[in-house]
């Protein structure tokens, strides 16, 4: 999933998660896109993000009793969730296979994205303070299952844990041609079979963030004007 708001075309003219010929997923692209401000507020729900990411990552389908373990509430509320963001275009009814007693679900499409256009204090925001929440469950999870095995005098492996912050100079175009190329690597590395796990394989989240630092901009105002001079 990612948030975005209007940017100039990649360097190359391609749009963001084009075929380049990277090795990847074959699969028909089809792309959700949020635009609605009402769509976007219905979105900033921790358990409707987990949804999201859950769905359109594994590309699998997933009954409500399934999503409801997965975030911790009750399949009634989880299919309340669900009924939500099929009202949205984000989920459909997906084919029962086997007992059909209980409804699965399925993404809409490929890929989902925020676009706000970009509007003066968007919802959206509220979407990405979700997301980092998110992450921060992820990392102390990965951290109490750590010190657990401490604890039972196991030798944890060695962390898998990245990150990693960059300052970068970029024009509106480079900005494009790195979301780009960000996007197509990862795409290298999905499944090309979801229900096909390869032995070893461990479910591993990722996160990518690219926001304009405004903190430095009166002085670096500051500084060209005093160069000019």
């Amino acid at each position: 999933m990612s948030t975005e708001t209007p940017s100039a075309e990649p360097a190359n003219n391609m749009t963001p998660g084009a075929n380049t010929g990277s090795m990847r997923r074959p699969r028909q692209e089809k792309k959700v896109e949020i635009t609605d401000p009402k769509a976007i507020r219905a979105l900033a729900h921790a358990a409707r993000l987990e949804v999201i990411s859950e769905l359109y990552s594994t590309q699998s389908s997933r009954t409500a009793t399934e999503l409801a373990q997965q975030t911790g509430l009750t399949p009634s509320a989880m299919s309340y969730h669900l009924r939500a963001l099929q009202k949205w275009g984000i989920v459909v009814p997906a084919e029962t296979a086997g007992d059909a007693r209980e409804r699965r679900w399925k993404a809409a499409g490929t890929d989902f994205a925020i676009n706000s256009g970009g509007r003066v204090a968007s919802p959206e925001f509220a979407v990405i303070d979700l997301e980092l929440d998110a992450f921060r469950r992820r990392t102390h999870a990965y951290a109490g299952v750590r010190n657990e095995q401490r604890q039972r005098g196991e030798s944890p492996e060695s962390s898998s844990v990245v990150l990693a912050s960059n300052l970068l100079y970029l024009t509106p175009g480079q900005r494009s041609e790195l979301s780009r190329r960000v996007f197509e690597l990862l795409r290298e590395y999905e499944l090309e079979d979801p229900s096909v796990i390869p032995p070893g394989a461990e479910r591993t989240a990722t996160m990518w963030s690219m926001i304009p630092d405004d903190r430095g901009v009166a002085g670096a105002a500051r500084n060209g004007a005093s160069g000019g001079s």
